[in-house]
């Protein structure tokens, strides 16, 4: 579903695509809401403070894949909006690969310097191993998060702003279920938390891939470069203040 929202009343045409990016928001939130509920809940004060404090991490690597999100969105949408398919197809593929080279980097950095991390925020040592293991499984889950999010950005350059927000909203409430189950059935303890965010992001991240890659595939162009410099400059244009911010 590719959306034109320059027809329409435009009052009318924003409240219905912001909504649901509205609710997006929401939803995105709900995942350390969840993690953090059932670590105190089931397993104990120091597990729920464990994943509190990795949370503060965590929204490094958050902020670039956001970046990536925004640099993709707005460009894609110039194109589309121009009707530039081909090159709106070659700033997908672009943006695609730069962030896996981004989402590598940050993933060795993660994994090499996680105690390094956790020392710089003052980690009581009490805590320090419950962190490091559900920092480090987050870390893992890092191509989810960047690739989920250059998806959502496609969607969003599209015109569709709903189809990103059904799958989070499944992603995220399945989270709560699966993060129970992970820790009161198998008691897994915190690893179980993250392992479960792990496989929600991973399923939610390949089914928006897979759908967004489709209705590319229903666009017809010529051969096209799948890389291009120019384009990047103008991705990473956007993207840089995006994740400064």
């Amino acid at each position: 579903m590719m959306n034109d929202l320059t027809v329409g009343k435009p009052e009318a045409v924003l409240w219905k695509f912001c909504m649901p990016l509205f609710g997006s928001i929401v939803f995105q939130q709900l995942y350390n809401i969840a993690d953090s509920f059932v670590a105190g809940k089931f397993i104990g004060e120091n597990a729920l403070a464990a994943v509190g404090n990795s949370y503060e991490i965590t929204l490094i690597f958050i902020a670039f894949a956001f970046g990536c999100n925004m640099g993709c969105s707005v460009i894609v949408s110039q194109f589309f909006g121009a009707r530039r398919y081909e090159n709106m197809k070659t700033a997908v593929y672009t943006a695609m690969i730069t962030s896996a080279m981004i989402c590598i980097v940050l993933m060795v950095c993660g994994l090499l310097f996680c105690d390094s991390l956790l020392g710089m925020i003052n980690t009581p040592e009490e805590l320090l191993g419950d962190s490091k293991i559900y920092l480090d499984i987050y870390i893992l889950g890092l191509p989810f998060v960047f690739f989920y999010n250059i998806a959502t950005g496609i969607f969003s350059a599209l015109g569709d702003s709903k189809t990103p927000f059904y799958f989070l909203a499944a992603s995220s409430t399945s989270n709560i279920a699966v993060d129970i189950l992970f820790v009161t059935v198998f008691h897994m303890g915190v690893a179980g938390v993250a392992w479960a965010t792990f496989l929600c992001q991973g399923v939610s991240c390949v089914l928006a891939v897979f759908v967004v890659f489709r209705r590319l595939k229903g666009i017809e162009t010529d051969r096209i470069p799948l890389f291009s410099f120019d384009i990047l400059k103008r991705i990473m244009t956007v993207a840089v203040p995006s994740i400064l911010q």
